[in-house]
């Protein structure tokens, strides 16, 4: 009895083992809406970068970051943002489950073999650089030998597939913003880059030129999912995100994002980027330290000060303009009464009175008005006056739009000096126009002033604080919108 209860014994523990076994086999992984709805969390790959990722002294900005965190909203789930080297890397995370999601990733057939991409949201023409005062290239042709890829680009599949005997190399861990950057410090000779990234750097890199844009060629942005439900079976995810992406366009929250990080990139272009620079060398250091105290004292990044106070007065303490505005912050007489500056032409009373005057203006907007969009308006209205922004936010309301985005507003401003509203503008018609142009040159000089900030690279035609070059593979990625503003 005890060899046939042994017996038994055995035979039920195999049939336990054959149970568990069938389960094992039989079980499959819980798609990644499930894992997201298990878990509460997002997990998003990207790479750090001013069109993907970045973070700020207030929060995490970026293009990407901004429009994936509607999704997460949307699925109720904590966003987890996974930073890796490069794009190549995004889809490896994604391919093997560390991430459900990667973003800032451009299509093309390889890579459609290994995840499973969106369709399409954004399409971005695609622009060869060179630099000025070098033999221009006209053609794909001419670029052989002389053309620098970054390492994680799409581009070179394609390179190799429509022009086999082109030579070029690859920049193995460098990203776009870092070749064109030694392109303007003359230690490589061209690259292809989207021209929304080379607008921003030529604002940084004055020297950088468009030789001549791919027609036949686009930067098709989409995102990434795991591709292990290609076999029939439905993932809610990507049912989800499809949608989510769909909305994003037809409510125009793409073209938010693309005026909140682009909007003002061409707004001073090469020449202007130029002329800012040798300003900066020539005068801001006399009067870095007052806009550095006003900034500590209210909690405003001194930089955007500055950016302000340039766009006033060049940073000219006795300017004055013909109305009898004066100063280095452009202050009237009864701003200057209410912010108890007795002396305009002192370049530190006149920022301390500036910077309380916008910072009255921020308060005394409408609450719904949420940041950045919030310094924007207060903006306009230094230029414009209080009453003027208001008036444009009412015709927006009139016509069905948000009044509390600042790319609405943009659209408004023209407005205010348009007769046919006439009897709707409380405080009488306005150059709208002088207003929108005044808050992108300092939106554009800001950005630069950061970047001088961050950057420790820099070209030495470009007029900027040099420093020693570095090769290729020495220069760690650098982001220009490293440091966001306090507001």
């Amino acid at each position: 009895m005890p060899g046939a209860q042994r017996v038994a014994r055995t035979c039920a523990l195999g049939a336990l083992v054959l149970v568990v076994a069938g389960l094992v086999t039989c079980q499959r992984r819980p798609g990644a809406l499930a894992q997201i709805q298990a878990t509460g969390e997002l997990r998003v790959a990207t790479v750090n970068a001013v069109d993907t990722y970045y973070a700020g002294p207030e929060r995490a900005r970026g293009y990407e970051y901004d429009l994936v965190r509607g999704l997460a909203e949307t699925l109720d789930a904590r966003l987890n943002i996974i930073t890796v080297a490069d794009r190549e890397a995004v889809l490896a995370a994604v391919a093997s489950n560390r991430a459900q999601l990667g973003v800032g990733v451009a299509v093309n057939e390889p890579r459609r073999r290994r995840v499973r991409f969106t369709p399409a949201y954004k399409t971005i023409p695609l622009a060869v650089v060179y630099k000025r005062y070098t033999p221009r290239p006209r053609t794909l042709a001419d670029l052989s030998g002389r053309l620098t890829l970054s390492g994680d680009t799409a581009m070179a599949d394609w390179l190799r597939r429509v022009q086999p005997d082109l030579v070029f190399k690859q920049a193995a861990k460098t990203d776009i913003e870092g070749v064109m950057a030694e392109i303007a410090t003359g230690h490589v000779r061209a690259t292809v880059a989207p021209a929304n990234l080379v607008a921003l750097n030529q604002r940084y890199h004055p020297s950088l030129r468009v030789a001549f844009e791919l027609g036949e060629r686009e930067r098709r942005l989409a995102w990434a999912l795991s591709p292990a439900d290609r076999a029939g079976r439905r993932d809610g995810l990507y049912n989800q995100t499809i949608a989510y992406l769909h909305a994003a366009k037809t409510s125009n929250l793409l073209a938010r994002l693309d005026e909140r990080y682009y909007g003002h990139a061409s707004r001073l272009g090469f020449v202007g980027g130029a002329e800012f620079a040798r300003q900066v060398k020539d005068r801001l250091a006399r009067w870095r330290p007052y806009f550095k105290s006003a900034a500590n004292d209210y909690g405003i990044d001194w930089r955007l000060l500055a950016a302000i106070g340039y766009q006033e007065s060049r940073w000219d303490p006795s300017a004055r303009s013909p109305t009898d505005v004066r100063g280095m912050m452009m202050l009237t007489e009864s701003t200057a009464e209410r912010m108890d500056i007795d002396n305009r032409r002192n370049p530190q009373q006149s920022i301390d009175g500036g910077t309380r005057y916008l910072l009255q203006l921020m308060e005394r907007l409408p609450e719904t008005i949420e940041r950045p969009d919030r310094m924007w308006y207060a903006l306009a209205a230094y230029n414009i006056g209080l009453g003027h922004v208001l008036d444009a936010r009412r015709l927006l309301i009139g016509a069905g739009r948000d009044p509390d985005i600042w790319v609405n507003l943009a659209d408004a401003l023209p407005d205010l000096d348009d007769v046919r509203y006439a009897r709707v503008l409380r405080y009488g018609l306005a150059n709208g126009d002088i207003a929108l142009a005044y808050v992108s040159d300092i939106r554009a000089y800001y950005d630069i002033l950061r970047w001088m900030s961050d950057r420790r690279v820099v070209a030495a035609d470009d007029k900027l604080e040099v420093a020693p070059a570095h090769g290729l593979h020495d220069m760690a990625p650098q982001n220009p919108a490293a440091a966001a503003p306090v507001f």
